[in-house]
Parts: structure tokens; C-alpha cells; sequence
């Protein structure tokens, strides 16, 4: 019954093919002969047979504005589709694009189109993470303003993009240092700080002594010298924002078990994050039974243990001993070096009203990053020792019950209850108390976020001398950045400069109040803008819950794997915080994560100093490349694509000698996304790719020419060895649909995808001119090829569906004809392929010359073993095979085919 099914599919009427078919030769009189012309269809309406480098050229410049046209047109919001909400993290707007922009935006403009292709409403947004550390630096050693320097390398950038022919939807763009976009961010961290989570405290910072000025981690060299000054870094205390992300590690920690593989980043952000099995619990400190003003919060490793503790250890780097403190001197006076020394200050655990002593311990570390922590003696032993040498009580809080069962006693209002029932109760009273009790790990901080700078989102706080810290009025947001003539204050944050800026009103008590100079991290700004994109014209709040709601959570998130921690850690917080907040839906906010390696150069280096050398200082004459000038042997390596290691490639020089397909097609096949890309070594993929559009081009070709040659096609016209062909190419074309569909949504292997492509399109060369002309199978093979090439190469597969849609005689109704490639639907498998019998036909080759047909249990087809030894088993076996030494048998499941080779 399958079979005459299949068979139905070939009996349209020869008779109606010819009816109709002398008009459509009519129409061809006094068309140009193919190739007579060397420009393309879609200009002259005359088919060009070859795929020249000028051929290649035309292709491009004709169809690059038409592609971004059709994509603004299909980008307008259609609820009614599923959606699919693919993001590519922005980048900084350095100026130029290098070859790993080219990548990570090839990847995510090839997945936008195919999944638009299959149907979904697809949201593709960019934008610019623009504030930071360069645009300062360039208005200090230039004399540039930082907006107008980074508008000017965003508006390049984008032009770049532009000329990559990536389709963005360029409505949703969003640029961090504009007022509109990060009155939003200070509006976000007023919540935070409204929520108790944003708070301020001493903290180290990179203290350059001679530019009296704080400095970023990367302004420090590796030597520890100041970038600027060449003076020796010191590390200062000052007051700086921090942000209680370490109350959310349980929940983010938890949370990774419900989300897919990450290809390894989910381990990486659980390792970061750490076991979550304690938590910090808020202290008060006394001298003299004196509250000082001074709070600290200690961790304890078993909390359900807290009403048994002796005392609170800090260790000798802890900032009470060398920051501004107002008890520094008492510590610094009763610090002895490796020594647990007892100090005159306690600590009152607001849990409960204990009254601890404060020791400085005589280590010079606690576990991880820990530097307070709570001395529990009947839990830990190093901890009974401390005690009992310093002559400390504390209260036994464990008893064990008959039947195995640890209860607690002493514990106040917790006594009775198990350990287990005791940890949530004691945790939660912490919580509603607001001192504590988020389980957490030892390795977490809160994230300190100021920064001394300008060029950055201003802190949105007053500090007034009559009520303290006070927030900024939402309605009074944005606290913009004010114009600067200078970028170097001594000592201080340049914003501290704008006297007119700094010097305010308080919004409680009206009265004089300064404004708070620092300035945000960076990665504030980047850790909500996915959300900004699904609203980011909203004037009245960060964005719309509904339209967050519809287009979150993200669904594939495109990004290298540096940012596979701190970056996804603290967008994960964020939207933890929002949806605690009740602002969305959903709590995480990118589903899949696909993590791309790098694009890796060749560096050549002096041994002697470590200098890199540019090419031309390099004589490649010899057996190894040495030095022009010493002679000395170079140390060759492969490291990420920098201007100042001379081992980078412009992409507009690539792209000017390759063409755009040819660039993006190279990207994709050359490695899997995660894996690095060596270039060097790679550029043989640059050949393949070039060859494969070619052999493109010709199948397009063979099928103009077969059905302009004046002989309508007529399925029943293929014999029976014709018709055996075209249901291979019937089988090749729904495998390869399935394969690549596969790739493409499973495990983003588009090297594969790319790799089944190529493999298609050999087979699909191979056919004989009569079923080229013939069947329909050859048709609707080279249609669903060209759909899916469609996402990867769009100017090479729009022009081929131009030359697909002139073929006279189509057999293929589905697809819409008179509208462009990426307009098409995605191919499916054919329902009838889907239902393969169990059986199936396996063609038996000896020395490559077909002898007959086995057939074999569909369930062993890729089994080489199996197949063989069923092969030599049957009849045809037996009478070919039987007593001939075989030296290889060769499977090729795509094909249904076995090839003996033998004496």
C-alpha cells in the first residue's frame, strides 16, 4: 500500500504537460541565450550559467538592501505566531568590528532567519553596552567628550553591520549611556535599594598614589603598575554600593536545574556559586556596652547551631583593622600576629540578643572568600579550641533522641524542633527580621558595583548631613550626566567637579544635600537590556510586563564563554529580583545558551622579551620563521585576535575578497560554535565553501537547461532504474531535512548542518539529465536545498530561488513562487518517509558495480557488521560473495548502499 502511495505521487498527466508546455516555449522566443550575458537573473531575466567572483559580486550588491527590506517588513509583531526571541549579547562600541563580532552575529542572524522560516515570530534586536573605561580614557589622552567619541564608533559599528548584510531589528535598538535607557537602570536599583538590597559600605579599591585616583582592574598592569602615572598600585579602603546578590544564590544555584545544557556553563556558574548550605546572619557591635554604629554581618556554616555560639572571628586583612574605621585603632591595638586575640569589642546577634565576643583570629584565611565568621564550638572543633583557650562560654544546643533524631535545646524559641525543621525556622524569622538568613556559599560577595568614574550610569542618591542617604525621587529620574571639562580629579570621582551637578537639594527636609559621585558597573547595564528590547520605547517604565512576558524568557542566547559567569550570574539576579518584584513572569531569562570560541590568530614572538612582531619583521624563508633582524627563533602561538599581537583580520578585507556568503558560510563550517577557530589552519574550509556555491549554481543550472531544451517533463517517462534514482533523491532530500532540522534546533551545530548540505548537494549532482528533467523528486530536492541554504548564504540562495522560479514546467506547487527564499516555509519530511517500512532496499556494489538489492531490517541499516554479515547470508551473497576473499565492505546508510571490495 506504501509503495503504491509512492508510486501515486509520479502519475501526473503527461498529456496536460504537453498542452500546456508549447505555450510556455512560445514565450521563450526571443529570450537571450543563457550565459550570453554576464549579469544576473534577477537584473536581466537571463539565467548566467557560471558562478564567477563577478557573478558573486552582483549577487550581493543586488540583494543586500532587498534582504534588510523584507526583514523590516516581517519583523513587525504577530502575535497570533509562536515566538522566538534570539539575542546576540551586544557589544561594546569600540570602533570596529573584529572577526569574533563576525561570528557570534553570523550565528545569530542565521538562526533568526531559519527560525522566522519556521514559523515563529522572531525578535532579533541589537544595541550597544556603551558606557565604560575607553570612551573616558579617550576624552582624557584626546581631548575627546565621551558621547560624542562613542556615538561616532556606534554609528560605524553600525554601518559595518550594515555592510555584513545582518538583519537586526533595528526599531528595538538600545545604546546604555542615553538618558532613555539608563533613567531605567537607576530606576531598577532605586527598587533594589527600596528592597534593602542595595547598600554601601568600605571597600578595596586600585589606588594609584600619584594621580590620586581609583583605578579598574584593567587600568592596572601586570606588574601592579598604574596604566597612567607608572606609579605602584595601592590598595585604599573607600565607601563604595554594593548589591546583596549573595541573598539570591540559593535560588539561582537551584534554579540551573531546570534549565537545558548550557554546554558546560551551567557547571561553571554552579562552581562559581558554590555549595549553599550557610548563610550570614546580621551582628551589632558594642565597646563597653556602647552600640558604635558599626554592623556586621558573620557566616555560619550550620545556622540551626547560632544560639551555641562563642564568639565572632575576623581575620587580621579584615577591613575593621585598616579602613576608616571608627574602631580600627582598638583592633590595630590588640592585634597580635598569628594569634587568636580577644578584643574589648562584642557583637549582638540581632536574632536572637547574644552577646559574643569579637576575636581577630590567628589565621590568615577562612574558607573561599569568607572574612567573619561565627565560632560555633559544639559544631566544629577548631572553633571548641578558640573557645577554651580564651576562656569562652557558649551553650551545648544539640540532644539526641532515642530514636537517632538531633533536636535542638537552648534555642529559644526553636528548641524541640529538628535540625532539619530548625534550619528553615530559624532562616525565615532572619529573613522577616531583614537580618539575614539567605542560604549561601562560601565563595559568594555581594557585588560591589561603584565605580570612581564618569563615563558610567550615575548612582541615583543624595547624601544629606540631617537624613543620611536618601534616593532620588523616581519621578526625578534620570540624574543625568553632566557635561566635564576634565576627567582626571584628584582624589576623588570626576563627577565631583560639577559643583553646579554634585550640589542639591535634599527630597526629604529640603535642605542642602550633595549628590552621590560614584558611578555604576558596567555590568548593571548589561544585565536587564533583554528586557529593554521587547519595549524599548517605553517613556513611563523600564518596559511593558505584557510584551516581557510574551517575548521572554529568551529563547536562544548567543555569546562568548568569557561572559559565561559574572555577565549570565548577575542578568540572572536581575531577573530573579524582577520577578520577586512582580515585574514579569517568569524568573529565568534565557532558556538555551550557546556559548561560541574564539577566532584565534597566529602570534609570533621575541623569546628574549616577549615582543610580538608584525609579518613584515619575520623572515618565513626557512624551515621555522626567525626574527629579520637577530635571526632568533620566534615563539609561535595561537592566541585571540588582537591589533596589538598583529595577528588579527579585518573583516571588510575578507569580506571585499571572499564576498559576504562565502565569510558567513566559512564561519559557520569551519568549527562547532563552541569550539575555537584557528584561522590559519582553517582557510582550507575557505575552498570548500566556494566550491559548494558553485556546485549551487550548477544544479540550478542543469535544471534551467533540462527544461528550456524544448522536451516536457513526464514522470512516466523514467524507466524502472530512473524511478529507483529519483526515490533516492526523494529519501536523500527528507534525510537531509531531517538532519539539518535537527542541527539547527537540538545542539546548534551548524558546521553539521552545512557539512549534510554539501552531501546533499553531491548526491543531487549526481543525477542522469533524464531524471534531472523528469522527476519530480530532483525538483523538490533542489527546492528544499535552496530553502535551506536560504539561512546561512541569503544572497546566493535568494538569487538561485530567482532562477528556481523562472524553470518552466514546475512540478513543485507548496511554496509561494512569487515571493523570496526567505519568505518560504521550512521544508518538512514527507509523512510517507516518516513511515518507512521495516524493511528496507539495500543496493549491493562488488568493486563499485551494482549486483543486486538485499533487503535488510530497517533497525540495522547503519550497523556495517550487522549488514554485512545479513548480506552474505542471502541468496545474492551466497552466489556473488561466497568463498571471495573481502578486503573492505564500505556502508553508506543515506544511500541504502554496500560496497565490497574484494580479490
Amino acid at each position: 500500500m506504501k509503495l503504491a502511495l509512492w508510486m501515486l505521487r509520479h502519475s501526473t498527466s503527461c498529456l496536460e504537460r504537453r498542452l500546456c508546455g508549447w505555450q510556455s516555449l512560445l514565450k521563450q522566443n526571443g529570450r537571450q541565450a543563457l550565459g550570453c550575458n554576464r549579469n544576473i537573473y534577477s537584473e536581466t531575466r537571463t539565467w548566467e550559467r557560471d558562478y564567477r567572483p563577478e557573478t558573486r559580486k552582483s549577487v550581493e550588491e543586488y540583494w543586500h538592501s532587498r534582504i534588510k527590506e523584507q526583514f523590516q517588513i516581517i519583523s513587525e509583531t504577530d502575535k497570533s505566531k509562536p515566538k522566538c526571541y534570539v539575542l546576540s549579547m551586544f557589544p561594546y562600541p569600540s570602533g570596529k568590528l573584529h572577526m569574533g563580532h563576525v561570528r557570534v552575529y553570523t550565528i545569530s542572524d542565521t538562526m533568526a532567519h531559519f527560525q522566522r522560516m519556521r514559523g515563529f515570530q522572531v525578535l532579533h534586536p541589537m544595541g550597544w553596552d556603551a558606557f565604560g573605561l575607553p570612551a573616558e580614557n579617550a576624552a582624557i589622552e584626546r581631548g575627546l567628550d565621551p558621547e560624542e567619541w562613542t556615538k561616532s564608533n556606534i554609528a560605524h559599528m553600525k554601518e559595518q553591520l550594515h555592510r555584513l548584510g545582518l538583519c537586526f531589528d533595528w526599531n528595538k535598538e538600545v545604546t546604555t549611556s542615553q538618558s532613555d535607557y539608563y533613567k531605567w537602570t537607576q530606576f531598577l536599583f532605586l527598587k533594589l535599594f527600596v528592597a534593602g538590597m542595595a547598600y554601601q559600605k568600605e571597600g578595596l579599591v586600585n589606588w594609584d598614589p600619584v594621580d590620586q585616583t581609583v583605578l579598574a582592574d584593567e587600568q592596572v598592569d601586570e606588574n601592579g603598575c598604574s596604566w597612567r602615572s607608572g606609579a605602584k598600585v595601592e590598595q585604599k579602603y573607600l565607601k563604595q554600593w554594593f548589591i546583596r546578590t549573595t541573598n539570591y544564590a540559593k535560588s539561582l544555584l537551584d534554579a540551573l536545574e531546570g534549565l537545558p545544557d548550557w554546554y558546560g556553563v551551567k557547571e561553571m556558574q554552579a562552581n562559581w556559586i558554590g555549595a549553599c548550605t550557610g548563610c550570614y546572619f546580621d551582628f551589632e557591635l558594642k565597646v563597653n556596652g556602647e552600640k558604635v554604629g558599626e554592623k556586621l554581618a558573620a557566616y555560619a556554616f550550620f545556622p540551626e547551631a547560632v544560639y551555641g555560639a562563642s564568639h565572632l572571628s575576623i581575620l587580621p586583612s579584615h577591613r575593621l583593622l585598616h579602613s576608616d574605621s571608627k574602631l580600627r585603632h582598638l583592633f590595630q591595638e590588640q592585634f597580635v600576629s598569628d594569634t587568636d586575640c580577644q578584643t574589648p569589642v562584642t557583637a549582638v546577634n540581632l536574632l536572637n540578643g547574644q552577646e559574643i565576643p569579637l576575636i581577630i583570629s590567628a589565621k590568615e584565611e577562612f574558607k573561599d572568600r569568607l572574612d567573619t565568621v561565627i565560632g560555633i564550638p559544639c559544631v566544629n572543633p577548631e572553633d571548641s579550641a578558640v573557645a577554651q583557650k580564651l576562656g569562652l562560654q557558649w551553650r551545648e544546643v544539640f540532644e539526641t533522641s532515642p530514636d537517632g533524631t538531633e533536636k535542638l535545646r537552648n534555642s529559644g524559641e526553636f528548641t524541640g524542633l529538628d535540625r532539619r525543621s530548625a534550619i528553615e525556622a530559624i532562616l525565615k524569622h532572619a529573613r522577616n527580621l531583614g537580618i539575614g538568613g539567605h542560604f549561601t556559599s562560601t565563595k559568594m560577595r555581594d557585588w560591589l558595583i561603584s565605580r570612581q568614574r564618569y563615563w558610567g550610569t550615575p548612582i541615583p542618591i543624595i547624601h544629606c548631613p540631617s537624613c543620611g542617604t536618601v534616593p532620588v525621587p523616581y519621578e526625578e529620574l534620570p540624574v543625568s550626566l553632566p557635561k566635564l571639562k576634565s576627567f582626571t580629579a584628584k582624589g576623588t570621582s570626576p563627577l565631583s567637579t560639577a559643583s553646579e551637578w554634585l550640589n542639591c537639594t535634599c527630597p526629604k527636609c529640603k535642605g542642602p544635600a550633595k549628590r552621590e559621585t560614584d558611578t555604576m558597573d558596567t555590568f548593571v547595564d548589561s544585565a536587564w537590556y533583554y528586557y529593554r528590547y521587547t519595549d524599548p520605547h517605553n517613556s513611563q517604565k523600564p518596559f511593558d510586563n505584557l510584551l516581557a512576558d510574551f517575548w521572554m524568557p529568551v529563547d536562544l542566547y548567543i555569546g562568548g564563554k568569557e561572559h559565561a559567569v559574572m555577565h549570565l550570574y548577575y542578568a540572572r539576579f536581575i531577573s530573579h529580583f524582577c520577578n520577586d518584584q512582580n515585574m514579569v513572569k517568569y524568573r529565568e531569562p534565557f532558556h538555551k545558551l550557546l556559548v561560541h570560541g574564539l577566532i584565534k590568530g597566529k602570534t609570533y614572538r621575541l623569546p628574549s622579551n616577549g615582543r610580538y612582531l608584525k609579518k613584515e619583521e619575520i623572515h618565513f624563508s626557512g624551515p621555522d620563521p626567525v626574527h629579520a633582524k637577530t635571526s632568533e627563533k620566534l615563539q609561535i602561538t595561537w592566541e585571540k585576535m588582537s591589533k596589538s599581537k598583529y595577528n588579527g583580520v579585518d573583516p571588510a578585507i575578507v569580506i571585499q575578497q571572499y564576498g559576504i556568503d562565502t565569510v558567513r558560510l566559512y564561519i559557520l563550517y569551519a568549527a562547532p560554535p563552541e569550539q575555537d577557530i584557528l584561522w590559519d589552519i582553517k582557510t582550507d574550509a575557505i575552498p570548500g565553501v566556494l566550491r559548494w556555491q558553485v556546485r549551487l549554481w550548477a544544479l540550478v543550472t542543469k535544471l534551467i537547461d533540462a527544461r528550456s531544451a524544448g522536451v516536457l517533463p513526464c514522470p512516466d517517462l523514467l524507466n524502472e532504474k530512473e524511478t529507483s534514482e529519483a526515490k533516492r533523491m526523494w529519501q536523500s532530500k527528507n534525510y537531509a531535512i531531517s538532519q539539518v532540522t535537527s542541527y539547527l534546533t537540538k545542539d546548534f551545530l551548524l558546521n553539521a548542518a552545512i557539512s549534510r548540505l554539501m552531501g546533499f548537494t553531491n548526491t543531487l549532482s549526481q543525477a542522469t539529465p533524464r531524471v534531472i528533467l523528469h522527476s519530480r523528486e530532483y525538483e523538490e530536492a533542489l527546492v528544499a536545498l535552496c530553502i535551506m541554504v536560504a539561512p546561512m548564504a541569503p544572497h546566493l540562495a535568494s538569487e538561485l530561488w530567482k532562477g528556481l522560479s523562472s524553470v518552466q514546467n514546475k512540478f513543485f506547487t507548496l511554496c509561494q513562487w512569487n515571493t523570496d527564499v526567505l519568505l518560504q516555509q521550512w521544508p518538512r519530511v514527507d509523512p510517507v518517509y516518516m513511515q518507512q517500512p521495516d524493511t528496507v532496499q539495500m543496493i549491493v556494489r562488488i568493486n563499485n558495480k551494482v549486483c543486486g538489492s538485499v533487503n535488510v531490517p530497517q533497525q540495522v541499516v547503519k550497523n556495517a557488521e550487522r549488514v554485512q554479515e545479513l548480506i552474505l547470508q542471502s541468496e545474492l551473497g551466497i552466489k556473488q560473495l561466497q568463498g571471495r576473499p573481502i578486503k573492505r565492505a564500505i556502508l553508506s546508510p543515506r544511500a541504502t548502499l554496500i560496497n565490497f571490495l574484494v580479490e
